[in-house]
């Protein structure tokens, strides 16, 4: 590769730029390319159509799989020609085999969907290179346009899907107007083998899409490589130095002549130069001198080395706390407002964004404290329950409900004794006597208990409160639950048994408790 004999400025140029550039160096050798795609797509497509002629959309997707392998032979034309030695077409399909083989499998496979693929291909073919070395070589490459080269293929994807509807729709426009006013969708659907025909004929134009697209494409990823080569191997810089030593190369021999004769007298007065001589080795700087002054050489070495191992000289800190990240001392402000001082400046615009931080500050701290007030206002009753387990008498809250299920819980409308008075009423009156014996649970819960009630809660949450708070006072309370719901939503009078077991759990969680 001769920079020299490049047929194109190499310079610096835009992801962008560099694709228009690749358009252009398709447009020179537009006959080469679309000629040497024909001759190696054609071939390929009949074969693939003649071995799959019943499924032709199958055939259309081999071909199409495929594409990778095709633009090789582009990419080999394009890459002599920027250097001046453009192939012929019996050249380029010599050096074909060779340029088919390395890595087929993988670009047919894994990297069959790359969106870089037209960038990358480069290093492969041209580079020859392979496994982590080719890994590490596109990882320099694509550090800059890399997007450009994907949207190409994006773009590319999309501008053969248009070109490809639109050669349909001209041949759809070439069709006589008195055959389409006789065919019917039926005619269609019944045409059989014809049919056949006609998807072949459509897959052939998509073949004949390609011959005008792919050159471009290839050339356009090209020639965004060749620019990103030139960015980084400072191929322009490189090509001016040759240029320069090209203009000089005929007054080299003046320069080196007039060099000789200026730097003749030089050597001449450097060689009738006397010799220095050499200081004794008594007046070396490291030798003992100065023995007879009060201050010799030796104590003023040490001396000045005590010296220079003291402020401020030397300034040793000794830190005996953690430390996050770099040393920093106190009057030395945090990168932060380094980077706001560098960004903004000093004065109004410093005092306005330290006011804004002091802003922000306090926010923050406020919404910190009101997320603290609010969560445990949220669960205030959660907290009454288990931060204050022990059963707290004599005191009533002020929000106690009255009424809850229609049952009045206030203790001065319950009978001093409870249990005596359900087996009372059961015989005659069930409901009204489990009515009362839980209506006097609710009212021990919110009154002695201070279970956080409200006229809101169900059956189920008034459990779930008390789940947490006494076991042996839960078992009572789920089974008289059950039998209530069952009475009053069910109407399904509970036995006696059932009477009996309650009152007699009750005396021993309440009467007792009392007593």
């Amino acid at each position: 590769m001769q920079l020299n004999d490049a047929t194109m400025a190499i310079r610096p140029r835009s992801a962008w730029e560099a694709l228009d550039l690749g358009i252009l160096l398709a447009r020179r050798h537009a006959g080469l390319l679309m000629l040497s795609w024909a001759l190696l797509t054609l071939p390929v497509f009949a074969l693939t159509s003649a071995l799959l002629w019943q499924h032709p959309t199958l055939s259309l997707l081999l071909f199409w799989w495929c594409k990778p392998l095709y633009e090789r032979l582009p990419l080999l034309i394009l890459s002599r020609s920027l250097f001046g030695d453009t192939p012929t077409l019996r050249e380029s399909f010599r050096a074909l085999p060779s340029v088919l083989r390395p890595q087929w499998f993988s670009s047919l496979t894994w990297r069959r969907f790359s969106l870089t693929r037209s960038f990358d291909l480069p290093v492969v073919q041209l580079e020859g290179l392979s496994g982590a070395t080719r890994q590490q070589r596109l990882s320099v490459l694509r550090q800059r346009d890399s997007g450009p080269a994907r949207w190409l293929t994006i773009v590319g994807a999309h501008l053969e899907s248009g070109l490809w509807l639109g050669a349909l729709a001209l041949l759809y426009m070439l069709i006589p107007s008195q055959m389409l006013a006789d065919w019917t969708w039926r005619d269609l659907l019944n045409m059989e083998g014809n049919w056949l025909w006609f998807e072949h004929l459509t897959n052939l134009l998509y073949v004949l899409v390609l011959m005008i697209w792919e050159p471009i494409y290839v050339a356009s990823g090209f020639s965004v490589y060749i620019n990103r080569r030139t960015i980084l191997e400072a191929w322009d810089i490189e090509l001016s130095f040759r240029r320069l030593l090209q203009r000089l190369a005929p007054l080299l021999p003046a320069v080196v002549l007039a060099m000789g004769l200026f730097l003749n007298p030089l050597a001449m007065d450097a060689q009738a130069a006397p010799e220095v001589e050499q200081l004794p080795k008594s007046l070396e700087p490291e030798s003992e001198r100065l023995l007879n002054q009060p201050l010799t050489g030796k104590d003023a070495r040490e001396q000045i080395s005590h010296l220079l191992n003291q402020p401020p000289f030397r300034n040793q800190e000794t830190v005996t706390r953690w430390r996050f990240g770099d040393d920093q001392t106190e009057g030395e402000p945090g990168w932060l407002a380094q980077l706001l001082d560098t960004l903004l400046g000093t004065g109004g615009m410093q005092r306005s964004v330290e006011h804004l931080a002091s802003a922000i500050e306090a926010l923050l701290w406020a919404t910190l404290f009101g997320l603290m007030a609010y969560t445990i206002w949220r669960y205030r009753d959660w907290l009454k329950l288990h931060v204050s387990p022990s059963r707290i008498t004599g005191k009533t809250r002020p929000n106690t409900p009255a009424v809850m299920f229609g049952l009045q819980l206030q203790p001065e409308s319950l009978p001093p004794d409870i249990a005596a008075e359900v087996e009372r009423l059961w015989p005659d009156h069930p409901r009204k006597a489990l009515g009362l014996l839980y209506r006097g649970l609710l009212s021990h819960l919110l009154h002695e208990h201070q279970l956080p009630l409200r006229t809101a809660h169900t059956e189920g949450e008034i459990l779930a409160l008390l789940r947490q708070y006494d076991p042996t006072l839960l078992r009572f309370a789920e089974a008289l639950t059950e039998h209530w719901l069952r009475l009053a939503y069910g109407h399904q009078t509970p036995p006696d048994s059932v009477k009996d077991e309650l009152c007699e759990q009750w005396r021993a969680l309440f009467t007792g408790a009392a007593a």
